[in-house]
């Protein structure tokens, strides 16, 4: 990400700031477009800029536990290869036997013939063990052959899976450095002017989300933070001020899902990575019953993640250009909420 790019955008954090203050009447913005359709291209972009991340971040863990499949696959046909050869050896040395000993009398003529019955049928016995110590090894050999090669398929086909998800990752990266560029062009160029009428109106926006989600009685009564819970906030908590960066799990920067995957993983509750994992497999909870710990997710694909600490806020890693902070509960539309450790779908 660059400089320019990091600059501009924290301009419009300060302008968020000051925009709290008053301040003499801005001068007006381009009139070719008003200061609510520029937040909406900003928003459109940032929100994109966001689920392009979480897609790649989706593939990244997929190919990663690729990657151990892979392995695993390569070490069982490794083994499988060595018991084939166990195996093939076995037969080599019955078939070497049976060789040697096939210019004698059959079994039931010698039996016939000896002079001592009970000692043929001695003699009897071990040649019967014989025969299924042969048969044994043939079978043996024919499942070790079996299983090599369905061993050697499959990891054929696993790396070929690999293979497939590696370039889906390079596309993926590809489009969320677009999408970033495309952030980084709209700032560039806008004026402080604008910045700071998008930061007014943003805010004024949140404030006004709030105070809905206040009346209507959605916000929960603080209900106390389980053991876990309270560990993962205040992992959370403690990276505050680190900045975003798209793909992290930190200990420097966090995207959104990587913090709040980081802070549970931490708490000794392992979760998925993405924020649509989260959304997808952690258990649901409404909204008035929350508990800090609890994540809140945001957009109806679920491209965003945030973590609920009490009173109405949570921490987040809120996107491109900006740092891990607390924030009121509606900083971006609600899809729901999920709890770690809470039966989910899977």
């Amino acid at each position: 990400m660059s400089r320019a790019f990091l600059s501009l955008a924290g301009a419009a954090v300060l302008a968020a700031q000051a925009a709290l203050v008053p301040v003499p009447a801005a001068a007006p913005p381009d009139p070719q477009r008003s200061v609510a359709q520029l937040l909406t291209d900003l928003q459109r972009l940032y929100r994109q800029a966001e689920q392009a991340p979480e897609t790649y971040n989706a593939t990244t863990e997929q190919l990663e536990r690729q990657r151990a499949e892979v392995a695993r696959l390569d070490g069982e046909l490794a083994r499988a290869r060595l018991a084939l050869k166990g195996s093939r050896t076995d037969a080599g040395r019955l078939a070497r036997q049976q060789y040697q000993s096939s210019g004698g009398l059959g079994p039931y003529v010698r039996l016939l013939l000896a002079p001592d019955p009970q000692h043929a049928l001695d003699e009897g016995h071990v040649i019967g063990e014989l025969a299924r110590e042969r048969a044994r090894t043939v079978t043996r050999l024919a499942t070790a052959e079996k299983r090599k090669d369905a061993l050697a398929r499959a990891a054929r086909k696993a790396l070929d899976t690999q293979l497939g998800l590696a370039g889906r990752q390079q596309r993926q990266r590809d489009d969320v450095r677009t999408k970033l560029a495309d952030v980084e062009r709209l700032l560039a160029a806008l004026t402080p002017d604008q910045l700071a009428a998008i930061a007014r109106l943003e805010q004024q926006g949140v404030t006004e989300a709030q105070q809905r989600l206040t009346t209507a009685g959605a916000l929960p009564a603080d209900a106390p933070a389980s053991p876990a819970g309270d560990r993962a906030v205040r992992y959370a908590m403690d990276q505050i001020g680190k900045p975003y960066r798209w793909g992290a799990k930190g200990p420097d920067a966090y995207d959104c899902s990587g913090l709040t995957s980081q802070a549970w993983s931490r708490a000794g509750t392992p979760i998925p990575r993405t924020s649509q994992e989260q959304w997808d497999r952690l258990g649901k909870v409404p909204l008035n019953r929350l508990r800090p710990g609890d994540l809140v997710v945001y957009f109806p694909e679920a491209t965003h993640v945030a973590m609920y600490v009490g009173d109405g806020k949570v921490v987040q890693a809120p996107r491109p250009g900006e740092k891990v902070t607390v924030s009121p509960i509606a900083s971006y539309p609600i899809l729901g909420a999920v709890r770690p450790g809470a039966a989910g779908r899977g």
